[in-house]
């Protein structure tokens, strides 16, 4: 099919792999890739490639000077946020809102269930043919705050219902209210924080959220309370939370990490009461189900001139 301006789709999945694309669409296989797949220039509607970092999202936005959407697959946008001024005012930014949730919330409850009970060490015995029995910390009866109450907040909160928590606090950008009780504001964390067992980020990376976890507010979670993290890396000052692991007053479950990826050498690989998964919240077989229907849902409106979902912002 002869290309026409302004008329090609960009995705990192070929398209013959994904159901229900639309006709009429001219799709271009780019996966991050050094050579472009066609002009950029001719580019209407532009898939982001997953995980593949800032640098290769922003690239070819230079040149898309007829680009309509930018789609990510990720539920965060701050990989593409650097690149955004590069492109026309009237584009459409969205996100995989739908996508994540069930694979982030499985790892953010495996996080926290791994580290409460001893997993770390019982695979360290079991390497050393040591058991390690003895009484552990359980979920039940735990307090459990969680801070980025979205929609991988809530479905985190689904995952929490079955295991007796004492309770499940929410925190969001503002206050509302919710079906299952009120979610607080930001500004409410010092009051919130000494109260929690277990504290899960499960925010975006953006101006206000970038360093939220600082010295000041590890220092008022309650002694041997377990921080997990699988919002983004740069929510966490490392430094901090370093001072707090090594005096052994914290505990972490960490999937995302600042740096990123974790440079040999650093000493958050060997701080004690951590354990570090390699940014795997979203990279589950979940995702390619949900990727492909999310992509073709958007393509198809984007055809018939309807509405995109998951709109974030549109630029100026």
């Amino acid at each position: 099919m002869t290309s026409t301006p302004a008329n090609d789709v960009w995705l990192p999945i070929a398209a013959d792999e994904i159901e229900g694309l639309p006709e009429g669409l001219d799709y271009r296989f780019w996966d991050g890739g050094p050579d472009y797949p066609a002009d950029p220039a001719h580019c209407a509607f532009y898939v982001v490639p997953y995980m593949k970092g800032p640098e290769v999202a922003a690239r070819p936005l230079k040149g898309m000077d007829a680009v309509r959407v930018v789609q990510t697959l990720s539920a965060g946008i701050d990989h593409v946020e650097p690149g955004l001024g590069l492109l026309p005012a009237g584009v459409q930014l969205c996100n995989a809102k739908g996508v994540h949730e069930a694979s982030t919330a499985e790892l953010a409850l495996t996080l926290v269930l791994a580290s409460l009970r001893g997993f770390p060490a019982f695979a360290e015995g079991q390497e050393k043919e040591e058991w390690r029995s003895g009484f552990y910390p359980a979920l039940a009866d735990k307090s459990v705050l969680v801070v980025g109450y979205g929609s991988i907040g809530a479905a985190i909160e689904d995952r929490l219902e079955p295991f007796e928590c004492a309770r499940v606090v929410r925190v969001a950008r503002s206050a509302r209210t919710t079906g299952r009780g009120p979610v607080h504001a930001i500004g409410e964390l010092p009051r919130l924080l000494p109260e929690a067992d277990v504290v899960i980020l499960s925010t975006p990376l953006n101006a206000s959220t970038q360093g939220l976890v600082d010295a000041g507010f590890l220092a008022a979670m309650r002694d041997g309370a377990l921080l997990v993290n699988v919002a983004r890396g740069g929510v966490v000052d490392t430094s901090a939370l370093l001072a707090e692991l090594e005096s052994g007053r914290l505990r972490a479950a960490l999937d995302v990490t600042d740096p990123e990826p974790l440079p040999v050498g650093h000493p958050l690989w060997h701080a004690p009461h951590v354990l570090i998964t390699p940014h795997v919240g979203g990279s589950t077989s979940a995702f390619l189900p949900r990727a492909k229907r999310l992509l073709a849902g958007q393509l198809t409106r984007f055809a018939a001139g309807e509405p995109v979902g998951n709109l974030v912002l549109t630029t100026s």
